[in-house]
């Protein structure tokens, strides 16, 4: 509670702090990212399809955080700068699998780099201990938050 007792005491909410440090993360990510023509999504996207070739737009709109419309439209532009490719016709159903072309795996490498040094960044402060037990922390966190809401 906040002082007054009502509300969320910012200085102590860890939710509050997560967004804030999310926020911050995605800040130093953009700064990064913008000299290389990306932005987080773009990069995100890249990276999806590095780590798993053939995801549907829907697929690619979850991982990175966007909507099936904000995804769709950057998957053309992607495609139109020869970054990604996917076929003219679905093999089956709907279903437009994208795939990096060798220009989009040189591009994520370079954002790859650009992305590991905030990381670097971000953790120099944590020894390896307390990097492994905050991300033990968070993924707990994400664990608790997704079951009561599948329970739901």
């Amino acid at each position: 509670m906040s002082q007054d007792g009502v509300g969320v005491d910012l200085e102590t909410s860890l939710g509050y702090l997560l967004k804030e440090a999310s926020s911050a993360l995605r800040a130093a990510m953009e700064d990064v990212l913008r000299p290389l023509g990306m932005s987080v999504t773009h990069y995100s996207c890249l990276e999806l399809l590095a780590q798993r070739p053939g995801l549907s737009n829907s697929e690619l709109a979850r991982g990175a955080f966007v909507t099936r419309q904000t995804m769709n439209v950057l998957l053309q532009a992607l495609e139109r700068d020869g970054s990604v490719t996917r076929p003219a016709e679905a093999p089956v159903g709907k279903v437009l699998p994208a795939r990096l072309t060798p220009q989009g795996r040189r591009s994520l490498e370079q954002a790859t780099a650009a992305v590991r040094s905030v990381e670097l960044r971000m953790l120099a402060g944590l020894t390896p201990a307390e990097q492994s037990a905050a991300s033990g922390i968070l993924k707990s966190m994400i664990r608790s938050l997704r079951e009561d809401h599948d329970d739901a």
